[in-house]
């Protein structure tokens, strides 16, 4: 189970935040000020971080800086009043992860944690798993109903890529730049020459397939 901190100091807002958490089966530790959280994460295992930015002794700002600076790397989502472009700059340049603006809609929330908490998992674990399927990424290994394959490592990186952010369009100029590098003098088209190679080799597997969106690029779909 997932534990995640609600820093708040908002006393009704932090209980509802907690309330609707509990409610979807995550355990939450509460704190109403940046100083607090700081302390608790000491005493606690903490998965994912929600937290305010206008908070006494140690706000919102100070306190993902102190974390970034510390060394910790688990997702921080601020929901804040402060909805100014320089605001949201200032904080994703400290390392907050998302950014929702009060007053927010509780299942909006939920989706945000979950995503957040997904790709976490991806980044630390370095796998990616849906039934029958599970991709390796530092064997570069796809493993279906048990039989596994090793993959060219571009060919892994953009189904890892594609899968890991299903029904998410991504433009062939956005798969260059992140798997090719933006300095990388390979033709855009490549990116077809490799989508082509992954839909041939993984014919026959009914879990997941790559979608052409005509006029913008590929998205990959995963069966739920």
């Amino acid at each position: 189970m997932f534990h995640i901190m609600v820093v708040e100091d908002d006393q009704a807002l932090n209980k509802l935040i907690c309330r609707v958490l509990i409610k979807n089966n995550y355990e939450v530790v509460p704190a109403f000020d940046g100083e607090e959280a700081l302390s608790l994460l000491d005493q606690n295992y903490i998965d994912l971080i929600i937290t305010d930015l206008m908070m006494p002794k140690v706000d919102g700002y100070d306190l993902t800086k102190e974390l970034r600076e510390s060394g910790y790397q688990l997702p921080i989502l601020v929901v804040t009043a402060k909805d100014t472009f320089p605001d949201k700059l200032k904080g994703f340049k400290l390392g907050i992860d998302d950014y929702m603006v009060k007053p927010i809609d509780v299942n909006e929330l939920l989706l945000r944690v979950e995503a957040l908490l997904r790709r976490a998992r991806i980044i630390y674990e370095k796998k990616l798993e849906f039934p029958h399927v599970c991709l390796d990424y530092i064997n570069l290994t796809v493993t279906v109903d048990g039989k596994s394959q090793i993959l060219p490592q571009k060919e892994f990186q953009l189904l890892y890529k594609l899968l890991s952010f299903p029904n998410q369009t991504f433009t062939r100029q956005q798969l260059m730049d992140e798997l090719w590098g933006y300095d990388s003098e390979t033709d855009i088209r490549t990116v077809d020459v490799h989508v082509n190679r992954l839909r041939d080799r993984f014919r026959e597997v009914p879990y997941f397939q790559i979608l052409t969106v005509r006029g913008l690029g590929y998205k990959g779909m995963v069966e739920k």
